[in-house]
């Protein structure tokens, strides 16, 4: 039996918000602490595993960046990779959009810093059936990232004590967006999107230096989803 959601305006959105982000916390948590212990590997200190989850705040894109660190790179490739990396944010930004209509720039700002793939979902998923708003979703962004924040810092100090690979995690990061891609998949032009998507993933990995094929598959199965519904919708008798 599923507990009913409760709706908007009728409890606190702080409390909501801590509600629904319990489950990406607990995601969180294990990828953490091995970021945490990863990055102390590297050289990093607590406090600049600290810093930068609160200054980045994207789970893939800090693991590229301590691995680039770790490989020597210099800075300008390190802020490129990563950015590359998180052009995605831009298309969920815009999905989210729809939903924040009026809102003042220092909200939009707050809420922007805050978006990730977990958060993203979810959100989307609660707008989706009405019974979300956007002081809930943006309570549900900061306590992620608060999450995020203690489970990196706390993996930076075990690192001296637990050893890189005791973990046993390297799976949680693709398994986790594996889960909510399944969770996802409501209709046929969902799975269109997630087929098409992953096989322009993996054919330009092969051929493509660097992360910028993230991007192109991306848009790839979203114009190919976009394309079916067109062709479906246009042999709709009226249309």
């Amino acid at each position: 039996m599923t507990a009913a959601r409760p709706e908007p305006g009728r409890s606190a959105p702080l409390l909501d918000g801590i509600r629904a982000a319990w489950p990406i916390c607990l995601g969180y948590a294990p990828i953490g602490l091995a970021f945490g212990v990863l990055a102390q590997k590297a050289g990093l200190a607590p406090w600049q595993v600290g810093l930068m989850s609160v200054l980045v705040f994207a789970g893939s894109a800090q693991f590229i960046a301590v691995s680039l660190l770790q490989a020597g790179a210099a800075a300008p490739a390190i802020v490129a990779t990563t950015f590359v990396v998180n052009l995605r944010h831009v298309l969920m930004s815009s999905a989210l959009a729809v939903h924040l209509r009026g809102r003042a720039r220092p909200f939009l700002a707050l809420f922007a810093y805050g978006v990730t793939d977990e958060s993203f979902a979810v959100n989307a998923a609660r707008f989706r059936d009405g019974t979300w708003d956007a002081p809930r979703a943006l309570a549900l962004n900061h306590t992620a990232n608060l999450a995020w924040v203690l489970s990196t810092v706390t993996g930076a100090y075990a690192g001296q004590l637990v050893p890189a690979g005791a973990f046993g995690v390297d799976f949680a990061l693709p398994a986790m967006f594996l889960c909510l891609l399944v969770f996802q998949l409501r209709t046929r032009l969902h799975g269109v999107a997630a087929v098409v998507g992953g096989a322009a993933a993996v054919a330009l990995y092969l051929v493509w230096p660097g992360n910028g094929y993230v991007v192109v598959a991306t848009l790839a199965g979203a114009t190919a989803a976009f394309a079916l519904q067109r062709a479906v919708t246009s042999r709709e008798p009226g249309r």
